[in-house]
């Protein structure tokens, strides 16, 4: 969180004087800005930002942001195929850092208006800080990306009829609706319909399997073991996905990529992948409904499998979401970001670090050498905390896969002779 905000202080408050060339860290700069105002907030501001469109749903914002980004910096570099937004009379015209610095800030303004005036001084002082003219031709063309984007590809919140759960053996049930149920009904931006990808059923509740998960849990997400893995990995990945992930691609585009047409891309390649695995979980987690270990271990009496053993006092480490726990939203986004990695660089190898948002002094950041070493230490939090079965963990994270491998073949392609 402290870096974070630094980041912005020095983007929107630095007033350098001189002309900067098309550098990669623009998509960085604005991946940052964008997240405070989708999923970070800042009381402090004046005026306060708030947090934009909480949990999930925030993903579907951050994704509309990068493809303006990615279709504005292309109109004028070409290297890449648009997503949605193309006009060949651009093509080498203007500054790329302009346009992506438009197509974010026009991008924020449409999908918040509230928060126009913060935008608009956080973009004016960008533009100084960073050199940029405001008559600089790259100017016009993110800002009319961002509205063909805004326009047909924004996706609107859908309101939806409450839902409980059920009452019967392996359902979830709960006292409050299901959190952002919208999902199930939203459009994705990639896949033909959001169940494209379902995962297969969790294991049947008479199954030895079921019974091993059960147990698993049990043991290792109770709210009375506060184990050391439960206070630092299980922890570490208890808060914000979205936001800790996207700190990392901003980690990671600095240190590999110095262009920001590559840089843009995998901005939006990352998070359209992120956005459209999110709502494959949700419909998941609707389609299955099923109950939570908390449930499944207190009402273990009631199932039809003789090897568990109820027990009416557990609780989870971490406190249930409000939805059903197949498949794991948190691994369903993982999966996401670390597939789209791995496909992006061609490798599952390199250097790494995730920190925690919100910031924990105590359990501030981790490091890895590889993708799947983050995506495998996901799987394991959620069953630490208790509130995931493993197949949950496990089939989403193979869901977020899917998707990426998906977005990765058909869309954002290089164009074919301009590299």
């Amino acid at each position: 969180m402290t870096k974070l905000w630094t980041l912005i202080g020095l983007t929107v408050c630095l007033c350098l004087g001189v002309a900067a060339p098309a550098r990669a860290d623009v998509v960085s700069d604005w991946n940052a800005i964008t997240l405070t105002y989708v999923a970070v907030g800042n009381p402090a501001a004046t005026p306060p930002i708030p947090v934009g469109r909480t949990g999930p749903p925030g993903l579907m914002d951050i994704a509309l942001v990068h493809l303006s980004i990615h279709d504005a910096v292309q109109a004028i570099e070409g290297r890449f195929e648009p997503f949605y937004y193309s006009d060949p009379t651009k093509l080498g015209i203007g500054s790329r850092a302009a346009a992506a610095a438009a197509a974010a800030h026009r991008a924020l303004v449409l999908i918040y208006p509230g928060q126009k005036t913060s935008l608009d001084t956080t973009y004016n002082n960008y533009l100084t800080s960073h050199g940029i003219s405001a008559s600089d031709p790259g100017i016009a063309v993110g800002e009319t990306s961002a509205q063909a984007l805004y326009t047909n590809h924004y996706r609107a919140p859908i309101p939806t009829t409450p839902f409980f759960g059920g009452t019967e053996p392996g359902e979830w049930r709960s006292a409050v609706p299901m959190a952002f149920l919208e999902l199930v009904y939203q459009t994705p931006f990639t896949l033909e319909r959001n169940s494209q990808f379902r995962p297969p059923p969790p294991p049947p509740m008479n199954s030895v399997p079921y019974a091993r998960e059960h147990d698993e849990v049990k043991g290792l997400g109770d709210s009375r073991a506060q184990s050391a893995a439960q206070l630092t990995v299980g922890r570490f990945w208890s808060g914000n996905f979205f936001a800790q992930w996207n700190e990392a691609l901003r980690q990671i585009a600095d240190g590999h990529l110095d262009d920001v047409g590559d840089s843009a891309r995998l901005f939006a390649l990352a998070n359209l992948a992120a956005a459209d695995a999110a709502m494959a979980v949700w419909e998941s987690k609707y389609f299955y409904n099923f109950w939570r270990p908390s449930t499944a271990i207190q009402l273990g009496d009631t199932d039809p499998n003789p090897r568990t053993v109820p027990d009416p006092s557990w609780t989870p480490f971490l406190a249930n979401p409000a939805y059903p726990d197949y498949v794991s939203g948190a691994n369903g986004v993982t999966g996401a970001f670390t597939s789209m990695l791995r496909e992006y660089f061609g490798t599952d190898s390199l250097s790494f670090s995730v920190k925690s948002i919100p910031f924990q002094a105590a359990n501030p950041e981790r490091f890895f050498t590889t993708f799947s070493q983050a995506a495998q230490e996901v799987v394991d939090a959620r069953i630490l905390l208790g509130i995931h079965f493993r197949s949950a963990d496990e089939e989403a994270r193979r869901l977020g896969t899917r998707v990426s491998h998906w977005v990765f073949q058909k869309y954002l392609k290089p164009v074919p002779g301009s590299h």
